[in-house]
């Protein structure tokens, strides 16, 4: 009884481990697209923006996700999906780099 009770224990730790695995890589293909979309969010902004590379990063992490839920609300494909994502990510880099400045009415 108490073999089939760790055979069992190996088991499902075996597939745990396998799930949690997966998780990470799936995170790190995250971040991996979001460097990737946060550096051509930078790109299509003209001028130099005063953020640094780890804001450029969790910018194009954030406009990922933020592009994917959109992109998946409006139903379209993958190629419209990254395009939204580059351009929220723009948006969120021309904020954070202080882009959008409130003009005073004379």
């Amino acid at each position: 009884m108490a073999i089939l009770l760790i055979i069992l224990a190996v088991i499902v730790l075996f597939i745990v481990g396998i799930a949690v695995i997966g998780f990470v890589l799936k995170l790190l293909w995250w971040a991996l697209l979001g460097i990737l979309i946060g550096a051509l969010a930078r790109l299509i902004i003209p001028g130099r923006q005063a953020i640094g590379l780890l804001k450029t990063a969790l910018v194009g992490i954030g406009g990922a996700l933020l592009g994917g839920i959109i992109a998946h609300a409006i139903d379209v494909g993958g190629f419209v999906q990254f395009l939204i994502a580059v351009a929220v990510a723009a948006v969120l880099v021309l904020v954070l780099a202080g882009g959008w400045r409130g003009r005073t009415a004379l």
